[in-house]
């Protein structure tokens, strides 16, 4: 500082006319301008003029009145990206107002100097970018008011002070990139309680992680520790973070099985990859544990006791199929025998018109026919013998009614598919339930099906259509539901007429899918039986009067195949009237489908469903569907691969304009909103299934956006 004050009095003294009218401020940012090489680059200086009263208007210069002083003061300094090369100046440590230093993305070189941390209001510092070396000076946080501290992507190299634990007021600690080594220290975290990022990857730190790493209770975003050298078990401790961080431990030497708690249970794989020895969910590496000595193990012959297991487990395998086989046989007399018995007993044929279904010509028979029971609980319709005479179950004991109620009820056709024909039916007491008929077949199958169904409506969520009751019969098979009044999400998306409807703002499309990964994360993660729907698009997500979403369909396919009915794409299992009137087009459910579930064989999992939400989610932001049956029928709205389309889109930074619903383009607030919902939707359509978001995590990113 005194070589710099000598230099700038020599220059005074050649000048015959001297003037001294630069305020302090101006001379300590003149030694910034002196330390950076003098090359085109430096044009950042331009207008940087020793000759001026203040420099509060000279370029990357902020000043602002502070009370007690006659001019304004430096507070911040932002000369980024302009490939400066040269040191910072301990100088700068002079400027006592000065509340935000941005240097980024140039080439500063060197030490940062200690003298910087004078300048005792500084709360942001960010350096990332440059080429700066030697080690985190530990005075850094002498500075009472530190927030934000950004040295990424730099040459930095020792270790981490532990002084930062006196940074209390911090809230973004980011040091990835550098050349940082030895263990992370403990004891500076539970100090932190403001912190909310933190980015340690990309160094060449070892050791374990730190315990008290799971103490940052402030902490939201990533937790990122990938790309250094840590060893050994990850803490449990990590588990007690917020359940919105996201893990980041990639390509380290981390070992054992990854914990189940807290907020462990929100990770994706991709959060533990290239970790060798790590086991256990998410990773598809199960933990093996060590094989139990037993007595006379000793003198067993190499290998033998591998054998032994793998016969017993094939001879185990071999029992259960012949027991199977002989259990389905026996069970198939009996039932043909009570058929053919009740058959010649049988005081009349269906060949009736019920009021249900009468203008399909749907056969319903009379109850003094068949002998109805007008309620039957629960507990009654497990009773052997009972499958036969036809058990009417209600599931939700507070929604009671009488079969020659539902069956007399004023009813009319909703749709008809493969998959059964579907009735809105106002009961007595004025309540509209959707009734969907399944068919005749899987007579044979009544404990399946019960058991299926009661697994079905235990299933209780606010954004998942409701199952009130069922009615079996060997000849009739029927669903009763909540109806949904206001049709599907793929009307409301195209309208019946097949064009986009402006009912849909950027709010109501976010509440949707909101809604409905709350729903499915629920399925997933929550429900009894941890369902897969393997079915998931927009017409089979219900909307009412208000856009509340409601998952439908779930659990329809395994109903399918006992009854023997073979499936067609339609919407809307359990309510919705809408999309069964006349649908606005075919769906092709390839295109909704993940790529590995297309495959002959392929089977429906849970990341087949986050893809399809995914695809889901690109139609609500596009306003494009994914595909349509028919060439005739297609649309500028539409293109062949809906995911390959936006992916390209984002690869060569097409504006986002030319990606969004042009309805929404009205909506210049959402702007941030519809990237953010873009950002998921590709997260969940990720080719590989293993890189995919768990549906939970999806949900609560979802939830964060516009909150």
């Amino acid at each position: 500082m005194k070589l710099f004050l000598l230099f700038f009095l020599l220059l005074q003294l050649q000048n015959p006319n001297p003037t001294f009218s630069l305020s302090a401020d101006g001379l300590s940012l003149l030694a910034l301008k002196s330390a950076v090489d003098q090359t085109p680059a430096s044009s950042a200086f331009s207008d940087w003029n020793e000759n001026d009263a203040n420099p509060c208007h000279w370029s990357g210069i902020s000043c602002m009145n502070i009370t007690g002083f006659s001019d304004p003061r430096v507070v911040g300094i932002a000369i980024s990206g302009s490939n400066l090369r040269g040191y910072i100046p301990s100088e700068l440590g002079t400027l006592i107002f000065l509340r935000r230093l941005n240097l980024h993305g140039n080439r500063f070189y060197g030490s940062i100097p200690v003298q910087l941390f004078n300048a005792s209001s500084l709360h942001s510092i960010f350096l990332y970018g440059n080429n700066l070396s030697g080690p985190i000076p530990p005075s850094i946080c002498h500075l009472p008011r530190l927030q934000n501290l950004d040295l990424s992507k730099n040459s930095f190299s020792g270790t981490i002070p532990r002084d930062l634990g006196n940074c209390q007021q911090l809230q973004r600690l980011l040091l990835a990139g550098n050349r940082l080594s030895a263990q992370i220290p403990t004891g500076i975290w539970p100090k932190l309680e403001n912190l909310l990022q933190l980015d340690l990857s990309s160094n060449d730190l070892n050791g374990s992680i730190p315990v008290d790493l799971g103490e940052l209770k402030s902490l939201s975003g990533t937790l990122n520790l990938s790309f250094n050298r840590l060893s050994g078990d990850i803490p449990r401790s990590l588990g007690k973070l917020p359940l919105a961080v996201s893990f980041d431990l990639r390509n380290n030497n981390l070992t054992g099985e990854i914990p189940q708690t807290g907020s462990f249970a929100n990770q994706g794989p991709t959060a533990f990859l290239n970790n060798p020895s790590l086991c256990g969910f998410p990773l598809q590496k199960p933990c093996r544990s060590s094989p139990q000595s037993s007595p006379g193990s000793q003198n067993r012959a190499p290998g033998s006791e591998a054998n032994a297991k793998k016969g017993l487990k094939t001879g185990l395998i071999i029992l259960i199929s012949v027991a199977d086989a002989i259990g389905v046989a026996l069970i198939g007399l009996i039932i043909v025998y009570i058929y053919w018995k009740k058959k010649d007993s049988n005081c009349c044929s269906c060949t009736g018109k019920g009021k249900l279904g009468g203008s399909e010509g749907v056969k319903i028979c009379s109850s003094s026919c068949f002998n109805f029971p007008s309620h039957v609980s629960e507990s009654e319709s497990e009773k052997e013998g009972e499958e036969e005479e036809g058990n009417l179950v209600v599931i939700d004991k507070g929604f009671t009614f009488e079969l020659d109620e539902l069956l007399r009820a004023s009813a009319y056709v909703l749709g008809k598919s493969g998959s059964g024909i579907v009735y809105k039916v106002v009961l007595g007491n004025g309540v509209p339930v959707a009734v969907r008929r399944l068919g005749e077949g899987g007579g044979q199958r009544y404990k399946e099906f019960a058991a299926e169904m009661q697994a079905i409506g235990r299933v209780k969520h606010p954004n998942i259509v409701r199952l009130r009751a069922y009615y079996w019969a060997a000849d009739e098979k029927l669903l009763i539901c909540d109806f949904i009044s206001n049709g599907n999400l793929a009307s409301a998306l195209r309208g019946r007429t097949g064009k986009p409807s402006a009912s849909l703002s950027w709010s109501i499309r976010l509440k949707i899918a909101k809604g409905t990964a709350h729903g499915l994360a629920y399925l997933h993660e929550c429900s009894p039986r941890k369902f897969v729907h393997g079915d998931i698009k927009p017409s089979n997500i219900l909307v009412d009067m208000n856009f509340h979403p409601y998952i439908s369909d779930f659990g329809l396919n395994r109903l399918i195949n006992i009854t023997g009915n073979v499936p067609i794409s339609s919407g809307g299992f359990m309510g919705g009237a809408l999309p069964y009137i006349k649908p606005v087009q075919s769906e092709r459910v390839t295109n909704y489908r993940a790529p590995e579930a297309r495959v002959p064989g392929g089977q429906p999992t849970q990341k087949g469903d986050i893809y399809s939400f995914g695809v889901m989610l690109l139609e609500l932001l596009t306003g494009k569907s994914p595909e349509l049956s028919s060439p005739t029928t297609s649309t500028s709205a539409d293109v062949p691969d809906l995911v390959r389309w936006v992916r390209k889109g984002f690869e060569e930074e097409n504006p986002l304009s030319e990606l969004v619903d042009p309805l929404l383009l009205q909506e210049v607030h959402a702007k941030k909103e519809v990237l953010a919902v873009f950002h998921i939707a590709l997260a969940c359509t990720e080719g590989d299934p293993e890189l995919r978001l768990r549906m939970k995590t999806v949900s609560e990113n979802l939830d964060r956006i516009g909150t």
